[in-house]
């Protein structure tokens, strides 16, 4: 339950890294703990890993873009 918590709100607040990365492991914990609540844990782990993955193409994209402009940085 908790995994799916973090997942919706890490979503749905803008929480980049801490949130889903505490998702994804509450999630994976509690797939092999509750059988009863399997659903909700399956879907916690689907969107924190979303939103991880999100925030690391976000990261790369910016990165890249820093990159490639880094030669006009130094133009007087």
């Amino acid at each position: 339950m908790s995994s799916l918590v973090l997942g919706l709100v890490s979503i749905l607040a803008g929480w980049t890294f801490v949130a889903p990365l505490a998702g994804l492991i509450t999630g994976i914990l509690a797939l092999g703990r509750e059988p009863q609540a399997r659903t909700m844990a399956l879907w916690g782990v689907v969107l924190n890993a979303v939103m991880l993955a999100g925030t690391l193409i976000v990261v790369l994209v910016a990165l890249g873009f820093g990159l490639a402009l880094l030669p006009f940085a130094f133009v007087i």
